[in-house]
């Protein structure tokens, strides 16, 4: 194998900035997903250098990965200050759920316009592994699977754009249930699910933005309820298990990982 050194300047460059954006990534998609589960609660504390062991990182490019979860609303990650998840206000927070609906709506309405038969299948296989989850207890999954729900919706409007703020949204969304909401009710999300895929179904766009508009209100009234809960964790442990679920690519698998110390990356 030819040895990085014998490349011209620029290809070397250009291999190192791969990488660099590679490692970000990854670190990104592992940390997205302990927030989206609830496994990192808002206000939790993200120092550099834990940050930095866990994923085998130098302290620049842990500090990107963050700026870009920032950019997303996940993390707050003030100059000369650790960051920590984010922790909306209620205000905030009401703020994200009419941003939400008005979003899906349009998601709604562009789905219906471009059904396709392939979608509700789709759907219907989503929904069983929503099943699947909550029979299972696995609650973290069941709370990723809920919200992977609507991505998919709006990966179906055919609207990159729209996609990709809905996607934004809906993991606030998740950070806010952590903060204000209830413990996750699987059997609700399960079952207005399967009403939103019989509502497209029908091909009546109005009919299926107020099953989602119903749907919605209900994910609200569980996530706005001003009692903010506390809990004790390793973050350590909660850093580890996600960097192996997002190394194998295996949203489920969240095998933990024992403590180490890794040569971060320059």
């Amino acid at each position: 194998m030819r040895n990085e050194a014998s490349f011209p300047a620029e290809h070397r460059t250009e291999i190192w900035m791969i990488k660099k954006s590679s490692r970000v990534d990854f670190a990104c998609r592992a940390l997205r997903q302990a927030i989206i589960e609830q496994a990192l609660p808002p206000g939790t504390k993200l120092p550099e250098d834990e940050l930095g062991v866990r994923f085998g990182m130098s302290r620049t490019l842990v500090r990107a990965a963050l700026a870009h979860l920032q950019s997303e609303g996940l993390v707050d990650a003030p100059a000369r200050r650790t960051a920590t998840t984010a922790k909306p206000t209620l205000d905030e927070a009401k703020e994200v759920f009419e941003v939400r609906r008005t979003l899906e709506r349009e998601v709604v309405r562009l789905v219906v316009e471009r059904w396709r038969p392939e979608f509700g299948a789709e759907l219907e296989g989503h929904v069983r592994e929503e099943e699947a989850a909550r029979k299972a207890g696995e609650a973290r999954v069941s709370i990723r699977l809920a919200g992977e729900f609507h991505t998919r919706l709006g990966g179906m409007s055919g609207n990159g754009l729209l996609r990709r703020y809905l996607g934004e949204v809906v993991s606030r969304c998740s950070l806010i249930l952590a903060l204000y909401g209830r413990p996750h009710s699987a059997d609700c999300a399960v079952n207005e699910h399967r009403e939103i895929v019989a509502a497209l179904r029908g091909r009546n766009a109005d009919a299926a933005i107020a099953v989602m508009d119903r749907h919605l209100g209900s994910v609200e009234d569980r996530a706005l309820l001003d009692q903010g809960r506390g809990s004790q964790f390793d973050l350590g442990a909660v850093l580890s298990r996600y960097a192996d679920a997002a190394d194998m690519r295996g949203p489920s698998k969240v095998a933990r990982l024992p403590k180490r110390k890794t040569r971060a990356a320059k």
